[in-house]
């Protein structure tokens, strides 16, 4: 059984350093009393929306040290539990225990990459894959720089600490059912890696009667059952060429959404992507509302400009030009941004006035925006207003070069780029063996040469799109959303529970 005594007899000061998802919080509740721990996240909720509104930080912060300092000066135990990766917050707080007499001691969670990849996965919130990647390599040098055989007192004279407790971790511990109580305790990852949405494009639930209810259901506590992250649909009137046939059945995706919201599911809801020119900004943000309340706090948002003219003229609606798509995209978020919004005044914005916003009910949390594209200027409404981007391919050269524009008009905007999750749609031809994938390229194919349909679908194994996707993660891509173009039916997603477990 692992010890869960503090890591010194009496009063003293404990700060935590580690990255996201290494288990600080954990190790704090099984060793210290609440009152004991000083948290940056539970005080942003504290202050703020929630443990991970970064507006809230400097607010948390300033009562962080309050409380430090509150503590020691009274001569009791004090737990700092915040990334503790910036030197000068520790050579603070140790200044401030040393003021006080107080033994100081540093705890470096040591936890495996891997480990923290799958915790930070399944965040609702996770770290930007770069951010977290930076945060291992501080914590791999801080380990490095208290290492006895390494580190000299004379090299930091800031951080001479009484003791130096380096806790590694290469699995999940089992954590007693008292520090489960606390809210602490993270829950087990779901998998590492990118996190994975299914992506539903076609939608053969049976010629005639047929029973959509029970193909959408099915599908849905499937997709949770493996460890998938979400379901987004596909949102067009008619079905486009580039997925099944025309007359084939394409469902209002608002609809059987809440369909699935009804379910017991942990899954994400949402489009990818809803064209702008298809609904009212204002009918927009009540139907993705009513979505977040109805599945608990679950929905996204997918908007995109709008592309396919057969469509819009066969449904009675305008297709105006590119240009204007993008300023009704621009007009489509703020609306949505402002209706959420807490209280009904009026308002007053760059793209949309409105007399009140009177929206009830109104989400759960923030509801993240999603935007779809590749365009230049679809990319700068990207990087000016939207939560997440996503790159209609998986392409590395192509995502490469998508990014690099999108980073510019962060630059240029003065947002860190960071603060937009990068997400893709993948379309994999994916088989159970060697001789599988080549049978369905050979049936999906269509007259396109069968190396080239293999190499634009990323024909392979679980292992090969495992391999592709933890590829994509080191590009900074935090959900790839996955539309198999050959599914059926439930009993297809078997074939990505494979994939989930390799990463």
């Amino acid at each position: 059984m692992e010890d869960t005594t503090p890591v010194w007899p009496g009063p003293a000061l404990v700060v935590l350093a580690g990255a996201a998802g290494s288990g600080k919080s954990t190790w704090a509740a099984q060793r210290y009393l609440t009152g004991e721990v000083a948290s940056s996240d539970a005080l942003r909720a504290a202050v703020g929306s929630g443990p991970y509104d970064l507006d809230a930080s400097d607010d948390a912060f300033a009562l962080l040290d309050q409380i430090v300092a509150a503590r020691l000066r009274r001569g009791l135990t004090v737990v700092v539990d915040t990334l503790g990766l910036d030197p000068k917050r520790r050579a603070h707080h140790l200044a401030l225990a040393r003021s006080h007499d107080l033994p100081a001691v540093l705890v470096v969670l040591d936890t495996a990459p891997a480990l923290c990849r799958a915790r930070n996965g399944a965040r609702d919130r996770p770290v930007p894959a770069r951010v977290l990647t930076e945060q291992l390599r501080r914590v791999r040098a801080l380990v490095e720089s208290h290492d006895p055989e390494r580190w000299a007192p004379e090299q930091d004279e800031a951080e001479r600490w009484d003791a130096v407790v380096v806790v590694e971790q290469f699995a999940d511990p089992v954590a007693p059912a008292a520090a489960a109580d606390t809210g602490s305790v993270e829950p087990p990852p779901r998998h590492a890696g990118p996190r994975v949405v299914l992506q539903v494009s076609r939608f053969p639930w049976g010629e005639g009667v047929g029973d959509p209810t029970r193909w959408l259901t099915d599908l849905a506590r499937a997709a949770d059952a493996i460890g998938l992250d979400g379901i987004a649909l596909m949102d067009h009137l008619v079905q486009i060429p580039q997925v099944d046939r025309a007359w084939e059945p394409i469902p209002e995706p608002y609809v059987a959404l809440g369909l699935l919201a009804g379910l017991e599911t942990r899954l994400r809801l949402g489009t990818l992507v809803s064209p702008v020119t298809f609904r009212s900004p204002g009918i927009l943000a009540k139907a993705v509302a009513t979505l977040d309340v109805l599945s608990g706090g679950r929905a996204f948002c997918g908007l995109g400009a709008g592309w396919w003219l057969r469509e819009h003229q066969t449904f009675g609606l305008d297709l105006p030009s590119p240009p204007v798509r993008i300023a009704q995209l621009q007009a489509t978020i703020e609306t949505l941004r402002a209706l959420w919004a807490p209280g009904t005044r009026a308002y007053a914005g760059r793209h949309v006035h409105l007399p009140e916003t009177t929206c009830y009910p109104r989400p759960v949390g923030r509801v993240p925006v999603v935007v779809g594209g590749s365009g230049d200027r679809l990319l700068r409404v990207v990087a000016e207003q939207a939560d997440a981007w996503n790159l209609p391919s998986s392409d590395e050269a192509r995502l490469a070069r998508r990014r690099a524009v999108l980073r510019g008009h962060c630059a240029e905007l003065g947002r860190d780029p960071d603060d937009v999750e990068v997400t893709v749609l993948d379309v994999p031809v994916l088989g159970t063996d060697r001789e599988d994938v080549a049978r369905r390229v050979e049936r999906l194919r269509g007259r396109i040469p069968a190396t080239a349909f293999a190499r634009q679908h990323h024909a392979g194994t679980a292992a090969d799109h495992a391999a592709r996707y933890a590829g994509l993660a080191e590009q900074e891509v935090g959900t790839v959303y996955v539309a198999l173009p050959d599914l059926v039916d439930a009993d297809d997603l078997a074939r990505l529970e494979p994939v989930l477990a390799r990463l």
